[in-house]
């Protein structure tokens, strides 16, 4: 979601700020801002609404220049984008701040700091901690200590970074439930809230702690623990190269990102697989908790939260192992019965995903056999607090709308079925069988890739449509969620999924010739029931847009469009037929002009509730 960049050098660090902010726009924003200490130290703020584009135009059209400076890109939670709710705010002229997360008292705050005179210009609960903070500095304490005082009284998720005039060259940040990291540099130091928008300046880094307080300067950093206490981090190198983000000769990261799926799932098959799945590409100790597994607790949001929801199939049928799998949001808010040898398997493309990670730091000491974490992003904070880890090689994901992230998760979830399957009903026959499989699989998304015109004609019918209907039955049913998913995030068409036998109870109402019904129909053993809840579809009139195994038996007929899906092992086909919606839903959103990279009013990693 928001991102932050902040700097203390001996050097002008404008153009770091902003590159910075350039390197987090993947995570969605709606405006951008950034504040400099000059050398005669005043503050000097440029905000704007909308792309950092629009700040960069600011800057050039009247420069600010200056060594120490905060930074943000801001996604709307109090208050409607506008420049006015832009990050950075600042009290007094003095003292600026920005905030990733939300602070849940600030309407009691406001009011308080409303009867001592201060004045709001925003909507925000943002503005209330710089007022906040300079009340603290105006009783003469200094700013390390008006920040302490300050986190105190406020309650929610927040990563703050903030400067003031009469410290000009310290940045003083603090983090509670939001990422913040160090960049640790030589004559320079730096903040943000991700190492990848520093990764220009820098390549080594130390990750804040829960509670954590710092102080930067260009010569020096000191990190308080939540006590007060002076402590010292890790320092972490990142030596892998920048990854070089470009998008060759796409139109867009998505559909850039659809066709590296063959790639990036023989790079996250190579990293779990030799001649069969290996506990250790699950972390040190993944045999002494799996050999005490006997059932699994999956957490996540979104997108992963289907990936959860097709691993549920895998685990229960091959494995042998109880499943169960909830939305973190409501998982970390209710009651819950404790079930011996629970694995707890946490889901996060960012690995920052605040509610999946309250999920995990909630659970009773004893409640869990141990938790593992299926994520992309290496040091993350779920995979620095799991026990175990299993890192996806998707690379770097810069569309919103998840694709090669999630069925490299998909593929994360059938190794971790085969490593508890073998403890429990799965024969090495079994197992040799769905290895054999998984090798061919980057073949058969390669098949579906080759799908691309097809599906983008087939995509034409959806252009005057507002509504569409996903159904699937079985392992496909999540399948059918997530594409659903992914044609109302980038499209705006309103699509909701259904197991196809829930037709009759409600949906049926919803069928006509303006809702275009989207069917995933593998061959398997649910076939002619799937066929017969499609002639309900028919029979009242529904457009039928069919994804089909071309040993199916479905044919194009008047109102029915086949799609012929390659014919692959049954274990692969979620990940084979996401593929083909994934092309779907890009090819609408094209052709009714929204941003596909960028969907309104969505972020990349949410890290607030």
């Amino acid at each position: 979601m928001c991102g932050i960049v902040a700097a203390a050098a001996r050097r002008e660090v404008s153009e770091i700020l902003l590159e910075g902010l350039r390197r987090l726009e993947y995570r969605g924003y709606d405006s951008a801002g950034m504040a400099l200490v000059d050398n005669e130290h005043n503050l000097q703020l440029h905000k704007r609404q909308g792309k950092v584009a629009e700040l960069e135009k600011a800057q050039a059209l009247q420069p600010y220049f200056g060594c120490t400076g905060i930074a943000h890109t801001r996604w709307a939670t109090h208050g409607e984008p506008s420049g006015a709710n832009a990050h950075p705010h600042i009290s007094a002229q003095r003292v600026a701040l920005v905030h990733n997360g939300i602070i849940e008292n600030h309407e009691a705050l406001r009011q308080e700091l409303s009867a001592q005179g201060y004045t709001f210009d925003s909507a925000t609960d943002s503005e209330v901690i710089v007022h906040l903070l300079h009340e603290c500095l105006s009783r003469g304490v200094n700013l390390v200590q008006a920040m302490r005082d300050t986190v105190a009284r406020l309650e929610g998720a927040y990563a703050l970074a903030v400067v003031d005039v009469e410290h000009p060259d310290e940045v003083v940040a603090a983090r509670q439930g939001s990422p913040l990291v160090i960049g640790v540099g030589i004559g320079e130091n730096f903040l943000a809230s991700d190492p990848m928008a520093l990764r220009q300046v820098t390549d080594r880094f130390m990750y804040l702690e829960e509670g954590d307080l710092v102080q930067i300067t260009p010569s020096s950093l000191q990190v308080y623990a939540a006590d007060g206490s002076p402590v010292q981090r890790e320092k972490i190198r990142i030596d892998e190269a920048v990854e070089v983000v470009e998008l060759g000769h796409f139109d867009h990261y998505m559909i850039k990102e659809i066709h590296e799926q063959p790639r990036a799932l023989a790079a996250t098959l190579k990293a779990g697989v030799a001649e069969t799945v290996s506990d250790d590409c699950f972390g040190a100790g993944a045999t002494a908790i799996f050999d005490q597994v006997q059932q699994v607790q999956i957490v996540a949001c979104g997108t992963s939260f289907h990936a959860g929801l097709v691993a549920r199939y895998w685990l229960e049928e091959l494995a042998g192992v109880s499943c169960q799998v909830e939305v973190a949001s409501e998982f970390r808010y209710r009651s819950r019965v404790r079930q011996e040898g629970t694995l707890l398997v946490a889901i996060s493309q960012s690995g920052e995903t605040a509610d999946t990670l309250a999920a995990l730091r909630n659970a009773a000491p004893d409640e869990f056999l141990g938790s593992l974490v299926i994520s992309n992003v290496d040091n993350s904070s779920l995979v620095r607090e799991c026990d175990l880890v299993f890192l996806t090689r998707a690379g770097a994901e810069i569309g919103v709308a998840s694709t090669k992230a999630f069925t490299t998760q998909l593929l994360s979830l059938l190794l971790l079925t085969v490593a508890l399957g073998r403890r429990r009903q799965m024969t090495h026959d079994q197992q040799l069988e769905i290895v054999e499989a998984l090798h061919r699989l980057p073949e058969y998304v390669q098949q579906t890739l080759e799908m691309d015109a097809a599906i983008q004609k087939l995509s034409e019918a959806f252009i005057p449509k507002h509504h569409a209907l996903f159904l699937g039955r079985g392992i496909q049913y999540p399948v059918a969620m997530e594409g659903a998913l992914k044609l109302k995030e980038i499209s705006y068409i309103h699509a909701e999924a259904y197991p196809a036998g829930e037709l009759k109870h409600g949906p049926l109402a919803l069928v006509d010739d303006d809702m275009p019904v989207v069917a995933v129909a593998p061959n398997d053993e649910l076939l002619e029931k799937l066929k017969s809840n499609l002639e309900e579809v028919r029979s009242r009139g529904g457009e039928l847009f069919v994804f089909a195994d071309r040993q199916a038996g479905f044919t194009s007929e008047p109102r029915v469009q086949v799609m012929s899906m390659p014919h692959c092992p049954e274990v692969l086909k979620p990940i084979v037929y996401t593929v083909a919606l994934q092309l779907l839903s890009y090819h609408v959103a094209v052709q009714k002009g929204t941003d596909v990279d960028k969907p309104r009013n969505l972020a990349k990693s949410v890290t607030v509730e």
